[in-house]
This record gives structure tokens, sequence and C-alpha cells, in this order.
């Protein structure tokens, strides 16, 4: 059984912000609790402080049981990998294992390497030892683990997926696969980074059955509202404030979470409302002794005690202010374009779809839906690099080339159509390393530059004012999917190319981008697995799980995963 006990933590930011203020919360055996919070609120930094990644600078956490813990980008793994060999399907069942697992499975690939470099005597002994040492951690039975795992995440047995690099795997595969080694292992405290991110909706489906069966200690982020409503028993929530984020806890389940967090701003603004009307009357009380003071001694000693009573008002401080709304407005701009945007004739996606014809028309929202690893995303890639044989106008905007997709037939835009792409994976390294007004500063080949106070306003339009000193790879992932967006607004992009844009984002931001697209003059083609986002399309494309591409009239959510050799 496990436990986990938060007590008064407070976390600053390298540049001196106050991110957590005096969080307190508790994990019982066996609760299931979400946490929730906008973007940039801290809730990845809190599981991190939980999971003892990072230090807090003032409270404490205990924990007891063992500790899984996923991490936000591990759909993820095996794309940014810098010219090195990337990790492979153990390498990702590794990461998720007990630590004893993790030690000797690592100690064991630094022997076998040894030996098949020296092979010497004390290379054969350490080699010995470290088998010995994985038998004795409970390996060979983590092996047999792993392979249920493989087997029912991606249909074929530990000992033929191992190797794999992981970038052979769409990330809702390297998800799912994660989730099945985290759920089924022996870990009693599970901490969930955005578990259904990547995934299709019948894995969100599975996940929140399993989540629901679970006996272990679970916190979880999501903004999935279905998934939270199914599957959480409480809800945490952040509320960042100008001193840092605090937390409060509802009880009860995220169906009633939006009620009760309005009837708690109603107490919080009455509260506030009445510590100000007694701080004016204490402070008129002080001001009249003090003027009575003035011309008559004896009253000294009631203005004295006027000013004490007052200070001490003061020093416990009004009552806790209600959070700050967000408001971030998208003004996605676009274009006219030719009438036909994307004409796609025999198109084949090279092992994954069988030729399927397409046209797409100015003006459409075509979502496209279908099972992870059916080829959605190799789609947008395809046209976010222009198309088959792109001519000079249809050259993507921003600084990043999509990889080149293997595919036979002819997939080409129409005039004045020019892609821009966000990628699932928030894959952008010409921005690492750069505060978000250095980038906005810069420009680049289609935005121009602009001045700080220009760039300052922009930010705050995206609720990232206070993010603008912070450099892109240290956002939150939400934050990094709302600077995707602002730079696509910036762009100058006619055609977008959505890959599971609100994956990361928090429901204000998703309902803001919902209503940028409304109003974006061009097409939009969007990969996604959220239910709600999807109802706001005009055409849906579906990639089946027999291989062929077909158009329906509304969403499909029970396509399963493409019958191919694997």
């Amino acid at each position: 059984m496990g436990h986990v006990d938060v007590a008064a933590v407070g976390y600053t930011l390298p540049d001196g912000r106050p991110l957590l203020r005096d969080i307190g919360l508790r994990l019982g055996d066996g609760a299931r609790v979400a946490l929730v919070g906008p973007n940039g609120s801290g809730k990845t930094t809190l599981l991190r402080i939980v999971a003892d990644e990072l230090r807090p600078h003032e409270g404490s956490v205990s924990r007891s049981g063992g500790l899984g813990v996923m991490p936000q980008f591990i759909g993820t793994m095996g794309r940014d990998t810098a010219g090195a060999e990337p990790p492979t399907v153990r390498d990702l069942l590794v990461s998720v294992a007990p630590a004893r697992i993790r030690d000797a499975a690592r100690a064991l690939e630094a022997a076998e390497l040894a030996i098949m470099t020296v092979d010497d005597e004390p290379a054969q002994l350490a080699y010995a030892q470290a088998l010995a040492d994985w038998a004795d951690v409970g390996g060979y039975e983590q092996e047999t683990l792993w392979d249920v795992c493989t087997v029912a995440a991606l249909g074929i047995p530990f000992e033929q997926a191992q190797w794999r690099g992981t970038d052979t795997l769409s990330g809702g595969e390297q998800k799912r696969l994660a989730l099945e080694a985290l759920l089924r292992g022996p870990d009693e405290v599970l901490l969930l980074d955005e578990p259904d991110n990547y995934l299709d909706v019948p894995a969100k489906r599975w996940l929140e059955e399993q989540l629901r069966a679970s006996p272990k200690t679970i916190l979880l982020i999501s903004h999935d509202r279905e998934l939270l409503a199914q599957a959480a028993t409480r809800v945490a929530t952040l509320e960042p404030g100008a001193a840092g984020s605090t937390l409060w806890v509802h009880p009860g389940s995220f169906a009633t979470w939006h009620q009760a967090r309005e009837e708690r701003n109603a107490r919080l603004e009455e509260a506030r409302r009445r510590w100000d009307e007694e701080h004016a009357k204490l402070r008129e009380l002080m001001l009249r002794y003090k003027a009575k003071a003035a011309y008559n001694a004896d009253m000294a000693s009631q203005y004295q005690a006027a000013q004490t009573r007052l200070r001490r008002f003061e020093e416990a401080g009004p009552p806790e202010a209600v959070a700050h709304e967000q408001r971030v407005r998208m003004r996605l701009r676009g274009g006219r374009t030719a009438k036909r945007a994307v004409i796609c004739e025999d198109v084949e996606l090279t092992g994954l779809m069988r030729p399927f014809d397409l046209e797409v028309w100015y003006g459409d929202r075509v979502a496209v839906l279908g099972s992870n690893g059916s080829g959605k995303s190799h789609f947008l890639r395809l046209l976010a690099a222009g198309g088959s044989d792109p001519e000079p106008e249809h050259r993507p905007v921003g600084d990043v080339v999509p990889a080149p997709v293997g595919h036979t037939g002819v997939a080409r835009l129409g005039a004045r159509v020019r892609p821009g792409w966000f990628a699932q994976t928030h894959d952008h390294p010409e921005l690492r390393g750069r505060t978000l007004l250095e980038i906005l500063h810069r420009g680049d080949e289609h935005r121009r530059g602009m001045p700080q106070q220009e760039a300052a306003r922009v930010l705050d339009r995206y609720e990232l004012a206070r993010a603008g000193e912070q450099r892109f790879d240290s956002l939150s992932g939400g934050q990094q999917a709302r600077v995707q967006i602002l730079l696509l607004e910036l762009s100058g992009a006619t055609l977008l190319l959505l890959d599971e844009p609100t994956d990361n984002l928090d429901l204000h931001s998703a309902e803001a981008l919902q209503a940028g697209l409304e109003a974006f003059e061009g097409t939009v083609l969007a990969v996604t697995h959220d239910r709600w986002f999807a109802d706001s399309f005009d055409r849906f494309v579906v990639f089946g799980a027999d291989g062929r591409v077909r158009e329906t009239d509304g969403p499909v959510w029970e396509e399963t995963r493409v019958d191919r050799a694997r």
C-alpha cells in the first residue's frame, strides 16, 4: 500500500518568480486524485517534486510504497536523439520499471557492451555478476511481465519487440506500452503526467477502466474532461497567483468540480468584501482617535489600542484572493487561396494506408481520425512539407522542415496555400535555449521581428507575458503548445495542419483555439482524439483498421489497430 503527503511545499523558479506556495496534499491508500489547473501553474513541477526529481524550496514530501512515474513527454522518445541511436522498446520499459530493476538493467547493459568490446577475464566476471544481479532483483520475472505488456500494447512478444527503436512507434503506442508496464507493475504509487496524450479513443476508454479498477494510489494530470470524470475520485486544483500557485481539493468527482469551484470563488469574494469593509472600519476608527489624541492627551491610550488592533488585523492578512481567470485570445488570420487547397490522387503512405483520393476545399475544417499507428501524423507531415513535389510557394512556414514521408501517388497543394504545422511532439530545436521575447524579437524568414513592447503585448494575449523571459524548453507542455499556435498566427499560414493540438492545452486554452479556428480565413486539417474538439469540425476523414481511408458523416471512434505485419 502506498501514500503521499505534501506539506507546505513552496517552489521558486530560477528567475526568482514564485511558482508554488504553501502546497498541502495528502493521497491515502488507493486514492485516485486528478491534479488540474491552467498551463504554467506548476502541475508538472509539483509532480516532479513528489517524485524527488526536484527539491522544494520550502516544505517537505513523504511517501510510502514503490513509486512509478510517467513523464509528460514519454510519447516522444526517439524523436530528438541528435544523431544518436534512438532508445529501444527495452529502454522505454526499463525507464518506467522499479529502481532496482532499472539499476540492474543498466549494469547488465554496460557489462554486455564491455564483453563485446574487450572480452577479457575481468569483463567476463563482471558480466557473470551482472547476470546474477539481474536474476536476484527479479529481472527475468520482469521480462515475463514486459512480454505481457508488449503483446497488449503492440501485438508482438517482448523478444520480438525489445530491440525496436522507439522512433518506429507512434506516440500513442509508446504511451500505451508505458501505461501497461506501470499499471501491471509492483509500484504502489503512480504519478501520471498527461497519460492520455497521444492515445486514441479506444485506448483512452481502456485507461479509464484501468484507473477505476486499480488498487494503486494515483496522482494524474489530464485535460481530458471525460477521462477525469470517469477516473478521478478527488480533484486537486492549482490556482495561480502573484505570490505563486495555491492548491485546494474538491472531495468529489470532476463532474461536480465546476460547480464547486464557482461556489468556492463566491465564498472567497464574499470573505474579501467583508475583510475590506472591516479594514476600512478599523482604519477609520484609528484615524478618528488620532485626531482626538492630537488635542486630548486622555485619548492617547485609545489611539494606541486602535493602532494595535489595525496592525494585527493587517498582519493576519486578507483571505485568499479569487484566482485570476485566463483570457487567451488567438487571432489566427489566414488568407484566400485556390478553391482546392489539398489534392491527393492515388496516395499510398508506404506500409501504412492503401491508396486513396481526397480533395479538401478552401475553408474546410477536416478532422483526421483513426487508431494510433495508422499513418495520420505521416499524412499531415507530407502536407506540411508541401506535398509530393512542392513549389516554392508551398514551402512550410517556420524554421522546421518536416522529415520526408515515404509514399506513392501525388499529394499537392493549391495556389497560395502555405502550410503551417503544429507538431504533436513540440519538437522545435530552433527554439530551444531562447526566451519567448528573443524568439519574437528576432523573427524568421516568414515572420517579422517585433520590438519588445509589441512582443510583450502579443504574449499577454496568450497569457504568456509572465513567461516572456523563460526559455522555450523550460515551459510547460501547454505553454509550448500556445507558443506554437502563436507562431502560426504570426507566420501567414493559410493551411493549418494541427497534430493533436489540444493534448497539452488546458480547457480554457482549448476553447480559445476553437474560437480562433472558427475565425481563421483558411483551411484546417487536424489529427485529434479529443472527442469534444472534434465536434467543432465539419468533415471527418477516417484512417480505418482495414487500411482504407474513407470519409464519414460524423466522428468515428471505434477504429481498432490497423491489421498489418509488425
